[in-house]
């Protein structure tokens, strides 16, 4: 069983599920399509000392990449064009579609997936949907449309990432997947809306600086790193992370209200992440004595 994976991936989950909370700050200075701009532009100028090493360079010529980076891309703009449109909350839960999302396209790819997993997909999934309850007052249909139509975009990416070319350098392909994903956000968001404002508070700033920096490169990285060593089914449990920290942030942060069944869903989502795990080490191959 590869531990470093699975806490790559649940790291991943915790980044990118700060990320609700922190764009929401963003959200109230600028429009979604700025801020995400923003944001992967700040991640585009870290990921450049990786980006231009010379076995990272080649990538900028797979149509692997430059597809799986325009894909992050425009799945992000959706993503946060729904969240202007819900709360913090209810943006980040339904994310937990996803893991039975990937789980069935896993199958359908031919990948074996073992019950166990499916059995924490399960849980997760339900998890989710426990907190997520009945989302009166929470958004629009718009709001709920685009984040699901995110989700689907997504899906698409890792499906697409996992013919990603073999580096021996962990931080190549993410670095230049993320400098494709803000070429393409940058036209897109210029005919949308035209150039970014750029005075902004100091605190928006700062709010740019981690989404770019924790909940994009390093996210990315991070979860690229876990999807090359497990199963998708298994990797796609622990986006449940991102929803459960957005739901928590979205508490404490912004007001939404702490139900039991917040509590309840996020122990079903953790406990749907250690099934996970534990099917994983029930599968490995003993080793030899």
């Amino acid at each position: 069983m590869n531990r470093l994976a699975f806490l790559a991936l649940a790291a991943a989950g915790i980044l990118w599920g700060m990320g609700f909370p922190l764009g929401k700050l963003v959200l109230q200075e600028t429009d979604a399509a700025h801020m995400v701009l923003l944001r992967f532009a700040v991640a585009a100028v870290v990921s450049l000392p990786f980006a231009l090493k010379s076995h990272a360079r080649v990538l900028f010529r797979s149509p692997v990449i430059l597809l799986s980076g325009a894909l992050y891309g425009v799945a992000f703009l959706v993503q946060f064009e729904g969240l202007a449109h819900v709360s913090v909350t209810l943006a980040a839960l339904l994310v937990g579609a996803m893991p039975a999302l990937i789980a069935i396209s896993a199958r359908l790819l031919g990948e074996s997936v073992n019950r166990v997993t499916w059995v924490g997909v399960a849980a997760a999934t339900l998890g989710a949907a426990l907190i997520a309850g009945k989302p009166d007052g929470a958004g629009s249909p718009l709001g709920v449309a685009l984040s699901l139509g995110a989700l689907l975009i997504f899906l698409a990416w890792i499906v697409v990432m996992r013919r990603a070319p073999k580096v021996d350098d962990g931080m190549a392909v993410p670095a230049v997947t993320v400098i494709i994903a803000a070429v393409t956000i940058l036209p897109i968001a210029l005919v949308m809306h035209g150039p970014p404002k750029l005075d902004l508070s100091p605190v928006t700033w700062t709010a740019i600086l981690a989404q770019g920096a924790l909940s994009t490169l390093f996210a990315t990285a991070a979860w690229q790193y876990g999807l090359a060593r497990v199963g998708s089914a298994s990797a796609g449990v622990f986006i449940n992370i991102e929803p459960m920290m957005g739901a928590v942030l979205g508490v404490m942060l912004f007001g939404d209200h702490l139900t039991a069944a917040l509590i309840i869903g996020g122990l079903m989502i953790l406990a749907g992440s250690f099934a996970v795990v534990l099917g994983e080490k029930s599968d490995a191959t003993p080793a030899p004595i």
